[in-house]
């Protein structure tokens, strides 16, 4: 399909050229993983928990362990993602080559709302697409939806443990300091109660692969239309710890 502009020239077809299962071969990893965003959550992780990397995946910025840990009884992965769509969804899709079955992603957010308060817990329910990568990996669309299951399950969790939380839509984009006032204030009038990254496209790559994907954010620094507050919204070590152990107990519920 030729369109006006390559972005929505969407071509269905399963295999890609450069294809991860043709590159990595699949091993004995967990079924499900963590997403972490929060890099001194990790090392914590690592030095408490006994923590091992069970593959490592590799750019020119370096390389990307996936580790593996036991929790509640169950063999459990996570890993960084880096930041932004293309290597996020680059590395998941890696670690889906693998044998990697279920995940849920765990970071912050801008607000698009000040009266969100710094460490508030969202559940993403949509994505406006509004980067690149989801275009790759699902027809154009101006949304796109989690998995209402997967909600359902990590909604059990934050109820079980008497968390409130937030669904919301959010607002994923690819450029960070092109967030004006005019988008801030339609995508607030659609429904996003955030802004971040990366979602649109991990729903997509998930829709794309048959895997299954859900989100857990916590509010970070307000982006409004008016004006901009940091809040020291990357500070809250407890917030970020909290948040992957919520995120790994609903994976391993997937």
């Amino acid at each position: 399909m030729i369109a006006d502009y390559p972005i929505l020239e969407f071509d269905p077809t399963c295999e890609a050229v450069l294809e991860p299962s043709r590159l990595i071969e699949p091993k004995d990893v967990p079924k499900h993983a963590v997403i972490c965003f929060f890099a001194e959550v990790i090392a914590e992780i690592i030095e408490k928990h006994n923590a091992r990397i069970i593959h490592t995946s590799a750019s020119e910025i370096g390389k990307h362990p996936l580790y593996e840990i036991a929790y509640q009884g169950q063999r459990l992965a996570f890993f960084h993602p880096g930041i932004g769509a293309p290597l996020a969804v680059g590395l998941m899709e890696e670690i889906i080559a693998l044998g990697v079955e279920n995940f849920v992603a765990c970071g912050g957010c801008g607000v698009l709302d000040e009266e969100i308060a710094v460490g508030h817990l969202l559940l993403p329910i949509a994505a406006i697409r509004d980067e690149g990568t989801s275009y790759h990996y699902a027809l154009p669309s101006r949304e796109i939806e989690v998995d209402p299951a997967v909600v359902e399950i990590i909604e059990a969790v934050l109820s079980t443990h008497g968390l409130q939380y937030i669904k919301t839509k959010t607002w994923t984009t690819d450029a960070i300091y092109r967030e004006t006032p005019a988008k801030i204030r339609r995508y607030r009038e659609e429904g996003c109660l955030s802004v971040e990254m990366e979602t649109a496209a991990f729903i997509a790559l998930a829709q794309f692969r048959n895997v299954r994907f859900g989100q857990l954010l916590y509010g970070g620094d307000a982006v409004l239309a008016d004006a901009w507050d940091g809040r020291s919204w990357n500070s809250r070590h407890d917030i970020r710890q909290q948040l992957f152990w919520l995120a790994a107990e609903a994976c391993l519920k997937l």
